[in-house]
This record gives C-alpha cells, structure tokens and sequence, in this order.
C-alpha cells in the first residue's frame, strides 16, 4: 500500500468563508432538513464559527424479494465515517486523514477524498460520507485509535447484502458510491456525495422506489470537534420492498445446470409476461461491488472477455437460426402464400443465383409442419423468397423483433430487424435474394436477444398475445395482441409439438413433461455454432416458455434442447403445475 503524509488541522479564521457562507442561507433548508426553521440565527452563528456538524442518517433500503418471499437484497446495520468539507478541506489535513485510513487497511486516497469532498461544496458544514460499510469489530477499532481524527464522525448506517450472490446478479444488480456524473445528474433529489445508489438491475431500475428518505442530525461541537449538543434531528424514511417475479429455486437450477458455460436462459409465463428464471453466465457476485473494488480488480472483471456483468438475456445479441423459422411460417400462412397442406421439394439444397444454399439433409417433399419438425432449409428458402423481406421483417416485427420488449431492467437492446433500409444506411449495399434466404433461417444480419426468443414464443403457445415481460408482481400485466388467425397458429403449434415429438428436438422430451419447440444452431464468426431451444409446456395447456442459449453450444438439437426440457419439467413439477 501507499504511504500517504499527514496533515494539520484547519485554521479557524473562516473570513475566506464568509461570501460562500452567506451565500449559502437559501440552501439551509435542504441541508439541515428544515431545523433552522426555529434556530435559523443560531445555526448561521456556529456555521460560522464551524461549531455547526451536521450529520447524514442513511435510511434502511428496502428489501427486494423474490416470487416466495426469498429476500435477494438486504440491508444489514454497519457503520460509516464521515467528514465536514469546512474543517478537512486543506491538503495536509486529507493527507492526514488517508493516512489514518490506510494505517487500519482503508485505502482511500488523497485524491478519492477530495472529490467526495468537491460534491458537498455549497454546503460544507453538512457531513459527507468517506467511508461506508464498516463491522463494528472494524469501526471499534478505528475510533479505539487515540489519533482518530477530531473532523470525522463515526455514524451508523446500512450495508447492502445480496444472499444468492451471482445466482440473481444480472437481475438484481449492486449499489455502489455515487460517482461525479450521478451526483451531477440526481444532486437535486437530495443525493450528496459519498451516498450509495443503483448502479445496475433492479437496484438501478427501482432506486427511487428502494432508497427511501435520508435524515440527519444537527450538533454543536468545541473547538476539538467534541459534542457540545444535539440541536435538532429527523428521522429517515425507510425504503419500500419490492417483491419479483423471480423464482430463487429455479433460478438456482438454472445456475447448477449452466455451470462452466457461457449463455442465456429465460423463463416466462406466457400469460401474464412473469419472467420465473432471468440468468446470464458468466455471472459475478455483486458483494464485493458495495464494500468497494479495488481499481485492478474492477479493471478485471470489465475487462474480461467472457463479459461476465452483461446481461445476456436481455443485451446479447445472437442469430436466432432456426427458432426464427416461426416467422416464415407464421407470415407465409397468413398471407396466403402457403397452406397447411403445400408442399415443397428439398433436395438437399436450393441455388439462388449464383451461390447454392444448403440444407441439414435431403428431405424430399415437407409441407410446413413436416418442415419445422425436420428443420428443413430448402423449404423455408422458399417460402422465404416467395415472401420477400418486406413481408417477412413486417412480420418479425409483430412478432416483437427488433424492439425492445420493456422488461423493468437497464441495459436491454433492441436487437436487429434489418432489411433494405438497414443494409442501405449502414453498410450502403442494396439488398440481394441470397440475404433474403439467409434471413429465413435466422442467419445472416438478423440478431435478437433471449427475452425477444421467449415473447414471440409466448404469442404462439396462448393465441396470438405478445405479452409484455413482467418483473415486478405489482405491476400491471401488459402486452399487445398481434392480428393473426387461430388456425395459423395451430398449424405452427402442430409443427413445433412434432419437432419434440419426432423431429430435431426429441432429447427436450425425455422428463416425462410434453414439450413443443423449436432448435436452432447457429453459425458465428467464431467458427463454433451458437445452440438454442426455445419452447413451451405443457404443450396441449402451456403455462411456461422456455429459452436456452449456448454460446458455442454446437447443437440446439444434441445439447440444448435437453436442458431447456429438464428446467420446463422442474418449474411445472416445483410449483406443482
């Protein structure tokens, strides 16, 4: 560790102060939390003579529970040292003061000081909090200490504890220091510097919600920083629970079965939009992030990359290969271009101009329900091209491709539609039938994310409603109906309950649960395919939606479409459904 020097305690003649002081009367109020309102004369006396200490109370943050009440996020009670930027704001007494820290394993530089410090400096008598989440044995220690600083205050606070660790991470996020940019942008609701605020999932999406009201108390001091008396003091206002769609137990599942892979694997009702499991591996335990990370261990974990603090579920962008077929057959029966009862030739590939595109095999002749079961190319190139792209993006876009599905979380992307437009603008080419027949079958410039897979699955199993991710069980349920006829959709429901039944997804079927769905490989510039299931169950009365994606999984069929039928099998015979 560095060695930091030490200062002296700062002079009293405060007349450099007195403009700033004067000028600050208007903001009082916000400061001293309307206790001037019957002191007012006195507090500008001691203010002035910086006898004036006002302390921060934190308030308990709510907690955030799971579907069962499981809590996910605590706050527990720890302590904090805080500081007055009129009385520290010389150099020599901050280097003091970092030194003090370093000695008892605190590692607070000179610089991180002075910035927690430069946030607080229209009001310097009010406290800034310097150091968070202290145990008792620690913060004993540290006032033990006949050197502890004169200018700190030794305050009671909370400390935020996520139990499941990395289990529920993406979803529930982590607190952490309001940084410069936040104070910046919220310093008018009341944050200040060395408060702790959202920084990602829930924690982020519902800090208004959570926070709650600081408090604070007004105290008189010596000239040796001593307790003359307490002045004045408000309570703080605890923050409000928040009780999650999330079930803890299948979400640790999910993790166990996930192990040592990289993907994504969303659950749904497709009712109501409930998201039962949201997990994303690589994960990270988000406790470290409140206690503070030291800038090499942060620089490691957002330089890693396997990309463990990103959300795949809802900000991984993935070909959806042939879980996209649903698409084509879903717009080629609604626009009358197909029947049920078509039929296409494969014979193994197809030639469109002058490059020849390839099926999995040779199968003859399939109508759509035989070509979903054996996810067969050849037919959905044609089907694709007799569409066009026009007709087929219009369609994925109803599906809820290519925006946002609105789920309560930061960090969502809306994926890429693409077509004419796209291509045009951005890499300036014109669009050819060869991208149309790449798009078909989910490759090429089209990209979703997991959440979007689960949605437009979703529509499919309850009759034709995209229903909008619910997160919170306080929340309204929410979504959109897409025009599309009930017979349409028990054409692609036959084909899909055939793929387990018969076709590329039998080993999802293998749990004593009946499932249909749809497998998918896809190809990537890594040179190794991506591999997803997307599904429902139980397939004659579905309840759940079901998304697993492997990253460099090779097989949708082989090594997905198991996993994605044992986490379907679990949550139906867990909650007894």
């Amino acid at each position: 560790m560095k060695r930091l020097d030490r200062p002296i305690i700062i002079d009293k003649r405060l007349s450099s102060w007195m403009y700033l002081l004067f000028g600050t009367l208007i903001l009082l109020a916000v400061a001293l939390f309307q206790f001037q309102v019957l002191h007012g004369d006195d507090y500008v006396r001691l203010a002035t003579e910086n006898r004036l200490r006002v302390i921060r109370l934190t308030p308990q943050r709510g907690t955030i529970y799971d579907a069962n009440q499981i809590p996910l996020a605590v706050s527990l009670r720890t302590f904090s040292i805080q500081g007055y930027p009129l009385a520290i704001q010389e150099d020599e007494t901050i280097e003091r003061i970092a030194s003090f820290f370093e000695r008892h394993g605190i590692t607070k530089t000179p610089e991180e000081l002075k910035g927690m410090l430069k946030g607080q400096y229209t009001v310097p008598y009010r406290s800034v909090a310097l150091v968070n989440n202290l145990t008792l044995a620690q913060m004993a220690s540290i006032v033990a200490d006949p050197d502890f600083p004169q200018e700190l205050v030794p305050v009671s606070q909370w400390r935020r504890v996520y139990p499941a660790g990395d289990v529920v991470a993406h979803v529930v996020g982590y607190i952490g220091s309001i940084n410069k940019e936040e104070l910046k942008k919220y310093g008018s609701e009341g944050y200040q510097g060395g408060d702790e605020i959202g920084k990602a999932g829930v924690e982020a999406e519902f800090e208004k919600v959570l926070r709650g009201q600081p408090g604070g108390e007004a105290i008189e001091v010596d000239s040796r920083g001593r307790l003359v008396r307490k002045l004045d003091q408000k309570q703080p206002k605890q923050g409000e629970n928040v009780s999650l769609t999330i079930d803890l137990i299948a979400q640790q599942k999910v993790s166990t079965l996930m192990e040592d892979q990289r993907g994504a694997v969303v659950v749904m009702d497709i009712h109501n939009g409930d998201v039962v499991v949201l997990y994303s591996t690589p994960s990270y335990d988000p406790n470290p992030m409140v206690w503070g990370l030291r800038d090499f261990e942060w620089k490691a974990l957002t330089q890693d990359t396997s990309y463990p603090m990103m959300n795949r579920a809802i900000s991984g962008l993935y070909s959806p290969a042939s879980t996209f077929k649903i698409v084509a057959a879903i717009s080629g029966l609604s626009e009358g271009v197909i029947t049920q009862n078509t039929k296409l030739y494969c014979p193994g590939y197809l030639e469109v101009g002058n490059r020849r595109f390839r099926c999995i095999k040779w199968h003859g002749t399939e109508n759509v329900v035989g070509a979903l079961r054996d996810s067969c190319n050849v037919f959905f190139f044609q089907l694709g091209l007799k569409l066009g792209i026009d007709v087929l993006s219009e369609w994925a876009y109803k599906l809820g491709f290519g925006r946002i599905t609105g789920i309560p979380l930061p960090g969502e992307v809306p994926g890429n539609l693409a077509g004419r437009k796209w291509k045009k603008t951005v890499l300036g080419e014109a669009w050819y039938l060869g991208d149309t027949a790449n798009y078909v079958i989910g490759q090429g410039f089209v990209l979703v994310t997991p959440i979007q897979l689960a949605r437009a699955y979703a529509s499919i199993a309850n009759g034709g409603f995209l229903p909008k991710p619910r997160l919170l069980k306080t929340d309204a349920v929410d979504g959109e109906y897409i025009s599309v006829n009930e017979e349409v959709l028990s054409v692609v429901r036959r084909g899909l309950e055939q793929v387990v039944k018969a076709g590329t997804g039998r080993s999802a079927g293998r749990y004593g649960v009946e499932i249909a769905g749809k497998t998918g490989t896809a190809q990537t510039s890594r040179n190794k395919n991506d591999a997803l299931f997307v599904g429902y169950a139980p397939a004659a009365s579905p309840k759940y939606v079901a998304v697993v994606l492997l990253e460099e999984g090779e097989s949708g069929g082989r090594k997905v479409a198991p996993l994605a039928g044992e986490i379907l099998a679990f949550l139906l015979n867990e909650r007894g459904e």
